[in-house]
């Protein structure tokens, strides 16, 4: 219950800043949201919570198969929740990154270097820099980063790049990461310090 409660003040959150509510109104919003998300599970210890907090499945015995298939509902609303925490959002079939709840302690404060597997299942090794923030889109590279300026920077796989002075993706390019065709090889987002909680 604690997660609907979650995705549905999240829903007030970007609504009250879509509309630019009063800053007062956004702020307090925001203070009930983050202050909700620190209750629930994903943050708690397996000990201390009871199970693992994002297990799939909530009813699997070891003698036999899933018995629930799929992601129970706190699993797939914590989700929900990140993924509109970090600010990916779908307009009219394309790909828009407006980071309005992203807060600046998730950014990395050194260097690190991180492993993902792509959509081939190959695993590759990136470099990031502090300042930044690494997640997969449908098993898209994504990387955040503090910039002075804001846009995209998509990397593809025949070694062309290209840039928008937008946070939106074009069409093509959101085809190609929505159906994994693995064209689009890397996102990098940049994003302005102010926007940031």
């Amino acid at each position: 219950m604690v997660s609907k409660l979650l995705l549905a003040v999240q829903e007030c959150c970007l609504k009250a800043i879509d509309k630019e509510a009063d800053e007062g109104v956004i702020g307090r919003l925001l203070d009930h949201y983050y202050e909700i998300d620190a209750g629930i599970g994903v943050h708690k210890s397996p000990k201390l919570y009871g199970a693992f907090p994002t297990d799939p499945y909530s009813h699997t015995p070891l003698h036999r198969g899933a018995q629930q298939p799929g992601m129970t509902g706190q699993v797939k609303e914590d989700i929900l929740s990140r993924f509109g925490e970090l600010g990916v959002f779908v307009h009219n079939g394309q790909i828009h990154f407006n980071p309005c709840l992203l807060r600046k302690k998730w950014l990395l404060t050194e260097a690190k270097s991180i492993e993902y597997l792509d959509i081939r299942n190959e695993r590759h090794s990136l470099q990031l820099e502090p300042g930044s923030l690494f997640f997969t889109y449908c098993q898209t590279p994504v990387i955040y980063r503090v910039s002075d300026k804001e846009g995209l920077e998509v990397t593809f796989s025949d070694g062309t790049a290209t840039s928008f002075d937008t946070l939106f993706l074009d069409h093509e390019s959101s085809r190609h990461v929505f159906q994994r065709t693995g064209m689009v090889q890397r996102i990098v987002v940049n994003v302005k310090e102010t926007r940031l909680k």
